[in-house]
């Protein structure tokens, strides 16, 4: 076994954590605390070629594969949970329906500025009735003067409402088929255009420097070529790119739980208590240890999605299995790390107030865990009867 990364992942790891220990981590608190959404730094990550990272290059991107993507998540995720987020649902489930089920029309025209980061990508998929049972959606698209009307509303939608937003590809049901059951449809609506109308910014725990919107369709009328891969299956293709969303959220978890514990050995070795440094005490050492062991256990589990993925071969139990875990080590480590802060941790000044904040939605979205946990067993099960 080998657990070195290749040349070029290790390219883009450094190129990645030179840029945000540039252009992110002196800002990051101040963008927090203001709510902002800050657009020029996914410019400039465009300009790097990193936000297309898992497009191909005919199309503006890079097409690297998910082991350097995970690897850039890393550097990204431990300077700023906002902007790696966002980064995330733009490089995942916003710019792969384009790059798997897009024309080449559609590919031109909407994958190429979201690839070269001239603009950012958002998926509409929740809605105020549905979010882990994706099928129960009620935003229709009804065929109508050669094209296609919207009526609904999502919610907590991610990258939308920024001054760089493109539009939004939208999950919609499109019908039914003779035994009833209901058609899906994914069509890319531009910002702009009428009868869309994307509400105030939403109020969040963590993350708060990123981008969460209503969405509000009312008549919103868009023609044909703005369908996106086959009329009845659009269900069938959000589901198909969800592996590789689950493996990044799994890396964003990665980032913060590693940031978490340099926080804490950063703040251990100089804080002193008793006389003593903290990080003197068999305690602290304990906790750092199981820390640490959690950390590289979140680890492997994945980038070793993120190579079963780029090899071709079935990795949607792994991807499952490192979201749930790595989201669960995200939020034990900084717990922890908050604990060895003390009462400073509690305070917002600190960097890891901001990261314990931004880890509890690493449990809910992509998948709740719950879902993750149905997943795992679902494969469990098949294999059995595979015998």
């Amino acid at each position: 076994m080998d657990f070195d990364l290749s040349e070029d992942a290790l390219a883009v790891k450094k190129l990645a954590r030179d840029f945000a220990a540039k252009e992110i981590a002196p800002y990051a608190a101040g963008w927090s605390e203001l709510e902002e959404f800050p657009a020029p730094v996914f410019q400039k990550l465009g300009s790097l070629g990193l936000m297309g990272m898992l497009v191909e290059e005919e199309y503006g991107g890079i097409d690297v594969g998910l082991v350097a993507y995970v690897a850039a998540m890393e550097e990204i995720g431990r300077a700023d949970q906002s902007v790696a987020s966002s980064w995330n649902a733009h490089s995942t489930i916003a710019t792969l329906p384009l790059a798997k089920f897009g024309t080449h029309e559609q590919k031109e025209h909407w994958l190429r500025p979201l690839a070269e980061g001239t603009h950012i990508g958002a998926f509409g998929l929740t809605e105020p009735g549905a979010g882990s049972d994706a099928a129960s959606i009620r935003t229709r698209a009804e065929r109508r003067d050669g094209g296609w009307v919207l009526n609904g509303n999502k919610i907590f939608i991610t990258n939308a409402g920024t001054e760089i937003s493109l539009g939004v590809s939208v999950l919609a049901v499109t019908g039914e088929n003779a035994d009833g059951s209901k058609r899906y449809g994914v069509i890319f609506v531009p910002k702009g255009t009428e009868g869309f109308e994307v509400g105030q910014p939403m109020r969040k725990i963590g993350w708060h420097a990123m981008d969460t919107r209503e969405l509000i369709f009312d008549d919103c009328w868009v023609s044909d070529e703005h369908l996106i891969g086959d009329e009845g299956a659009g269900l069938r293709q959000f589901l198909s790119v969800l592996d590789p969303g689950r493996i990044s959220v799994a890396a964003l978890s990665l980032s913060l739980a590693a940031a978490s514990l340099e926080l804490a050995l950063a703040y251990v070795v100089e804080r002193e208590q008793f006389g003593r440094r903290i990080a003197d005490f068999q305690a602290t050492h304990h906790r750092l240890a199981e820390m640490a062991t959690q950390v590289e256990t979140a680890r492997l589990l994945v980038y070793r999605a993120a190579w079963l993925a780029d090899r071709g071969r079935d990795f949607s139990m792994a991807a499952a299995m490192a979201k749930l875990h790595a989201s669960e080590v995200a939020n034990k480590v900084a717990s922890a790390s908050l604990q060895l802060h003390g009462g400073y941790g509690f305070m917002r000044e600190t960097p890891i107030s901001r990261f314990y904040s931004d880890a509890k939605i690493l449990e809910i979205g992509e998948g709740t865990n719950e879902i993750q946990k149905n997943v795992i067993a679902r494969k469990l099960l098949r294999g059995t009867t595979e015998r």
